[in-house]
């Protein structure tokens, strides 16, 4: 989608308070800890892919701040993978022409396919990457927490992602 710059920066501004509302408050507790099970980076995911990386990667960013701060303390390896998250999908996106305005279940599949490599770079390295650059974390825990978070967010991704394209696809469809 073509968004001019003030519809960028109204998908970001809206965009990034949903991804702290989905991220702080629609959350259950994973079995490792301080890695919960969370449903915003369906959202990202979708936003990234509809609006572009630039706005995938702010709305992570700025979202995830927004978690850290709500909880009371900033974890910048963690918020890097958000942001990393959003512009490494929809450079994904656009550079494998991944388009949200098809109706195809080819299309999910991609979109699927995509979302798990993504999060798996992202949270199974970038963020435990950081972690032991930033924070001097023990390597074997931070790894375990890395790859918790790329399983169960591509699997929130998957269905909350997937939901949001179809719903977008549909919409799309009947205006055309």
């Amino acid at each position: 989608m073509k968004l001019t710059p003030m519809k960028r920066t109204a998908v970001i501004a809206v965009g990034s308070v949903l991804f702290f509302l989905l991220g702080a408050f629609v959350v259950l507790p994973s079995p490792i800890e301080t890695v919960n099970i969370c449903i915003q980076y369906g959202w990202l995911a979708f936003l990234s892919v509809a609006c572009g990386p630039l706005t995938g990667s702010l709305v992570g960013l700025l979202g995830h701040i927004g978690i850290d701060l709500y909880f009371g303390e900033l974890c910048w390896s963690w918020i890097l993978a958000s942001s990393a998250f959003g512009g490494l999908l929809g450079v994904l996106a656009n550079v494998t022409r991944l388009n949200p305005a098809s109706r195809d279940r080819e299309m999910l599949v991609h979109f699927n396919l995509c979302q798990v490599a993504v999060h798996v770079v992202c949270w199974a390295g970038i963020a435990p990457v950081l972690e032991i650059l930033l924070y001097n974390e023990n390597m074997d825990r931070i790894f375990e927490q890395g790859l918790t978070a790329a399983l169960s967010n591509a699997v929130t991704t998957a269905i909350v992602g997937s939901m949001l394209l179809a719903l977008y696809t549909a919409c799309r469809s009947r205006r055309s």
